[in-house]
């Protein structure tokens, strides 16, 4: 497949394009910088993109986006984190709905997250459940609206709304380094539900949801078995070899992280609902075995 690929530089676009091209597929990586061999540069900020750069492309998969975890969330910070992914997702999609029919790549595939839900305590939830309240839900929804073009021009949308991403770097780093230290444990009482996903099954499912042309719409890209917070500390500790009896209150992360801590710490019991019944098989069904594949090669 020839495949457009928006945010091939984040922490999961480096992965998928590895991924991707080891699978034999012909990549154009969009940048915002000086493009070097195979690739096209684009400014989505500007929401300016040449249609004819997706002209015969067989599907186009957007990861472009400010990382939630990379500054405070000010209110500059948080007008950052809205339009670096509304932008490109606007842009994309009207340069989608702008070809000929003949011209037009059959899917687009595109990032969105679990915060969607926002908080939903232990309530399971899958894809039908109803979007949350508050800045990250809000944004998810603008996020995913913006691929409206490109779905009224009949190209199959995908929406992958991603949990933690359990792979060498990303939020797992910090996670990590802290219980290397002898300084882990549950975070705001450790009650709280966490939908992860092993790296090799976040690209292993987009993968998998580039080829399913009967599978469209929101997508939970999670592992099957969500755990609590405190059990996701005590399994970390195991593989790690360290203990993680310390207790972080909600008081201290909101120190460190400021606004994004209440939402880093929403309780979300998220199920992987389309992709189970669409027949993807987990390589890493436990959080245990996700964090030992991680974390022990």
């Amino acid at each position: 497949m020839r495949i457009v690929l928006a945010g091939a530089s984040g922490f999961l676009g480096s992965h998928l394009r590895v991924s991707l091209a080891q699978d034999g597929h012909d990549l154009v990586p969009l940048v915002r910088r000086p493009p070097r061999s195979g690739e096209v540069r684009w400014d989505p900020d500007a929401r300016s993109l040449d249609p004819a750069v997706l002209a015969g492309a067989d599907a186009v998969v957007n990861l472009a986006g400010a990382g939630v975890e990379d500054k405070r969330w000010t209110d500059a910070y948080r007008r950052v984190l809205r339009s670096s992914r509304v932008n490109p997702t606007a842009t994309l999609a009207t340069a989608l709905a702008l070809l000929p029919s003949t011209q037009r790549p059959r899917v687009l595939v595109n990032a969105s997250a679990v915060g969607f839900y926002g908080d939903t305590g232990d309530t399971p939830v899958d894809e039908t459940h109803a979007p949350g309240s508050g800045f990250f839900p809000e944004l998810c929804q603008a996020w995913e609206a913006a691929t409206a073009p490109a779905r009224q021009a009949d190209v199959r949308v995908v929406l992958l709304r991603t949990g933690l991403v359990l792979g060498p770097g990303g939020l797992l780093r910090p996670l990590a380094l802290t219980t290397r230290l002898f300084a882990g444990g549950p975070l705001a009482g450790g009650r709280w539900w966490m939908p992860w996903i092993a790296m090799a099954d976040w690209t292993g499912a987009v993968r998998f949801l580039l080829e399913r042309s009967d599978v469209d719409g929101p997508v939970n890209v999670v592992g099957p078995d969500p755990v609590r917070n405190k059990e996701f500390a005590a399994t970390l500790g195991r593989v790690l070899h360290r203990p993680a009896p310390w207790p972080v209150p909600r008081l201290a992360l909101r120190l460190v992280l400021g606004p994004f801590a209440d939402e880093a710490v929403a309780s979300q019991r998220v199920l992987p609902g389309v992709l189970t019944r669409a027949g993807y098989t987990f390589q890493h069904s436990t959080v245990e075995d996700a964090l030992r594949a991680t974390l022990q090669r």
